[in-house]
């Protein structure tokens, strides 16, 4: 019989607890793909700051890709799944069409029986299900939230277009929100905006199921928006760029951030950059760029962090906290 869940306090403020990540074992180095398309190393080097990217094998899922972030998570902090209370997936890979949305199947992997439920802003997603589980989290409708950014984008890349084929990995990483009575900072603010006539600019083909993109207007776009983001952030909560300790953006292109960081006057020393190593994973590339800086001993508690995405939709945004562990 349904038990009517009792309403939670709403917390003094929420945090990221915990975070996890995988990537597949393939590593598709740009030699490779030299030898599958018009291209070189030195080319995409140049043109993308990519070296390599890892690949799934044809029968790792989106959802497996999830299972082992979330494992790596759950090993690292020394946690039970049952601790966790609801799931918020972002990607635009699920399994199959017509399947279970990949947050249901990771609730069903691990046992947990809150609520699940995917979001699908293309590369932003990641930033996007930040601000859905805290949202719930702060309206008693979760406990607690596990984030999820996963991707299999080499399932809806064209090995035969040079153009695109280069620029994506597969990959996913994920962060437990939590809240915390006591208070400390957390999550201070998050912006997150849509500019739909641009849809057609980057997009999943309906027929072919393969990733097309206007390259010039993407740039663009994503140049404009990420500063335009980190600005209004940075201002709104009186704050400087000098107080901003870590940018972590959505991984890309590296001429992207090099370019904003120029156009911006915004340092770029403090853009956190990993595409060399895991190319555009999408919803997953923010979430794995944390996990990687949380390891290296990058995050310390006190700092600002602002983490800001952009991609199909076209859509963007940013979300501002303070690093509290």
């Amino acid at each position: 019989m349904y038990t009517r869940r009792k309403p939670l306090k709403p917390p003094q403020s929420i945090h990221i607890t915990a975070l996890g990540s995988y990537a597949p074992t393939r590593v598709v180095t740009n030699n490779d793909l030299s030898e599958m398309v018009d291209t070189s190393d030195a080319w995409i080097q140049s043109h993308t700051g990519i070296r390599e990217r890892h690949i799934a094998d044809e029968e790792e899922l989106t959802s497996n890709l999830a299972y082992r972030a979330i494992d790596d998570l759950l090993a690292g902090y020394n946690l039970e799944a049952s601790h966790i209370d609801g799931i918020v997936c972002a990607t635009a890979t699920p399994d199959y069409p017509g399947f279970p949305s990949v947050a249901c199947m990771i609730a069903e992997h691990f046992g947990i029986t809150g609520p699940a439920l995917d979001v699908s802003a293309g590369c932003t997603g990641f930033i996007y299900a930040l601000e859905v589980a805290r949202a719930m989290i702060a309206t008693g409708s979760m406990k607690n939230a596990l984030v999820v950014g996963a991707e299999k984008l080499s399932s809806v890349v064209n090995w035969k277009d040079r153009n695109t084929c280069v620029l994506f990995g597969d990959g996913a990483g994920c962060a437990l929100l939590e809240p915390s009575e006591e208070g400390g900072t957390g999550f201070i603010d998050t912006l997150l905006k849509a500019e739909a006539a641009g849809t057609k600019a980057l997009t999943i083909h309906p027929k072919n199921h393969a990733i097309e993109m206007d390259g010039r207007a993407v740039y663009s776009f994503a140049v404009r928006t990420i500063g335009a983001t980190i600005l209004a952030l940075v201002e709104r909560n009186n704050l400087s760029l000098e107080s901003i300790d870590w940018i972590v953006p959505h991984q890309a292109n590296r001429r992207i951030i090099q370019a904003c960081s120029k156009r911006y006057g915004i340092p770029e020393e403090k853009f956190y950059m990993n595409i060399d190593r895991y190319a555009n994973t999408s919803a997953a590339s923010i979430p794995l760029a944390l996990r990687e800086m949380d390891r290296a001993g990058l995050l310390k508690k006190g700092q600002n962090i602002l983490l800001v995405g952009f991609g199909a939709g076209l859509t963007y945004g940013g979300t501002l906290l303070t690093w509290t562990h």
